[in-house]
């Protein structure tokens, strides 16, 4: 099993670029399919006119601390190699969030 979360805006596709996302979709798969486990508020790690701000990417870390993986539909360069370096695991997806999990169940992508 492995938990994912989903950067939505609209709780349906895969759509939010990282540094803006207000709230992610938490989900288990397994081989016969996915759970929807809850949704969790986070503050939008990038401030427009300010850039990155690491001190919510952090907040952001720990927020999502049990998921093995984070699903984006964009993420910046910056941003991506400060998870990276704190083992965190970032995809670049876009479509429904039901397509998008099927292909990583179908794939064994987790």
């Amino acid at each position: 099993m492995a938990r994912l979360a989903v950067a939505t805006s609209d709780g349906f596709t895969v759509n939010e670029h990282f540094g803006h996302a207000k709230f992610f979709r938490v989900y288990d798969i397994n081989q016969s399919g996915y759970d929807f486990i809850e949704v969790r508020d986070a503050v939008a790690a990038c401030q427009h006119r300010l850039g990155h701000d690491t001190t919510r990417f952090d907040k952001i870390i720990e927020l999502l601390s049990d998921c093995d993986a984070l699903l984006v539909q964009k993420i910046g360069e910056g941003a991506a190699a400060y998870l990276i370096a704190r083992n965190v695991r970032v995809f670049e997806v876009s479509g429904s969030i039901d397509a998008v999990l099927e292909k990583f169940i179908a794939d064994k992508i987790i």
